[in-house]
């Protein structure tokens, strides 16, 4: 089951417990990235663009549920 990132009209929801601040999420990235590695070959990341990703898993930190997701409002948000 995929779940949409939140939004600022939106945030998570464990179905099971109830939780809304705790969640272990797994994702898949594909980015480019300029690296400048200074003279001694230490390398630094200067910009960073996400090209595509993809969450493949969000597990609650609070009952352990896996792929209990779901997307609510949040309080005050204009739905």
């Amino acid at each position: 089951m995929t779940v949409p990132l939140p939004t600022a009209t939106t945030r998570w929801r464990c179905t099971l417990c109830g939780n809304l601040t705790r969640f272990d999420v797994t994702r898949s990235s594909k980015v480019v990235e300029y690296v400048h590695l200074d003279l001694a070959g230490a390398p630094k990341v200067e910009e960073r663009e996400v090209v595509s990703e993809t969450i493949e898993s969000v597990r609650c930190r609070w009952c352990n549920a896996v792929d209990q997701v779901e997307l609510v409002d949040r309080p005050g948000a204009d739905s």
